[in-house]
């Protein structure tokens, strides 16, 4: 672990920072322990993550990404929790599991990736048996997507950019789409064919994620026809309505609204002219701040 944190490249943005030191990156944490930001069971997952009894979350505080529209932007722009050793979070991991959790679901890793990639070693061999999802921001290094091999059964990425430009906009990260359809690739390698559980929990696959922003109808479908062409049916996708101006864009000429029910639907009907058979939509109800995790109680 402390090899990977002296010269920090866990993410495309490979800052070479000295964690250990205190120094921090594009991320804004630094250390050997995780700042965790909220434990909790997580019902508004997708069905098959959340199960009938929630799915474990555990977010992690800071974000190697850092959206300007971010719905999490209480811990990712400004990082807060509490720091937890990798035993604890070990820890946590069974808490959640005792309490029902059908999936452990750790939100934003990708900086604590070799803290992660050790509590999960050890969580193994202490008899964890829910799958572990990885839900991240899609902004990851397929080289350090590989180190999960064996350690995560199902990965969420959440596909935000196609286009350089949008990429470079929204998170000064212009390699974006790049970088993401790599570390895509090595997912869909890891773990196959979607397969469930009896009960219809996700036990291994893929769910690629798209957040629908206002206005970018067009960049959507760019991400949707990329990503079908690569993988068919082999995964799931989930089409997003749920976007929810933060209140820092109430002046934003298009990011200050919502997106409109005839931009959402016309992304699904896209998705079904491709052939995307595998796939999960919401309620156009689901943008609202109710859906929004209270990080004021970080639950433990």
């Amino acid at each position: 672990m402390d090899e990977l944190l002296a010269r920090c490249a866990c993410c495309p943005r490979e800052c070479k920072v000295d964690r250990l030191a205190g120094e921090t990156g594009v991320c804004g944490v630094s250390g050997r322990e995780v700042l965790v930001s909220k434990v909790m069971l997580h019902r508004w997952e997708e069905p098959c993550i959340s199960g009938k009894r929630g799915a474990g979350n555990v977010f992690f505080s800071g974000c190697s990404l850092r959206c300007r529209f971010c719905q999490n932007h209480q811990i990712s722009f400004s990082p807060k929790g509490i720091k937890v050793s990798v035993s604890k979070l070990v820890e946590l991991f069974f808490a959640l599991v005792d309490q029902g959790a059908q999936t452990l679901n750790l939100v934003t890793p990708t900086h604590y990736l070799p803290q992660i990639i050790e509590a999960l070693h050890l969580a193994k061999k202490e008899g964890l048996s829910v799958p572990v999802v990885y839900n991240t921001g899609g902004y990851e290094k397929a080289e350090m997507i590989r180190r999960l091999d064996g350690l995560v059964d199902v990965y969420l990425p959440d596909i935000k950019y196609f286009s350089r430009e949008k990429g470079a906009f929204f998170a000064k990260a212009p390699d974006y789409f790049e970088q993401a359809m790599k570390a895509a690739k090595e997912m869909v390698r890891q773990t196959g064919q979607a397969s469930f559980t009896e009960d219809g929990i996700l036990k291994r696959g893929v769910i690629f994620r798209y957040l629908l922003l206002p206005g970018e109808l067009s960049e959507g479908k760019d991400i949707l026809d990329a990503l079908y062409s690569r993988f068919q049916n082999r995964v799931y996708y989930s089409l997003m309505s749920q976007y929810t101006p933060p209140s820092f864009l109430r002046e934003d000429p298009v990011l200050s609204r919502r997106v409109l029910k005839e931009e959402y639907e016309e992304l699904v009907s896209f998705a079904w002219m491709l052939g995307i058979q595998n796939g999960f939509t919401q309620e156009f109800s689901s943008a609202t701040e109710e859906y929004l995790p209270d990080f004021t109680d970080p639950g433990f």
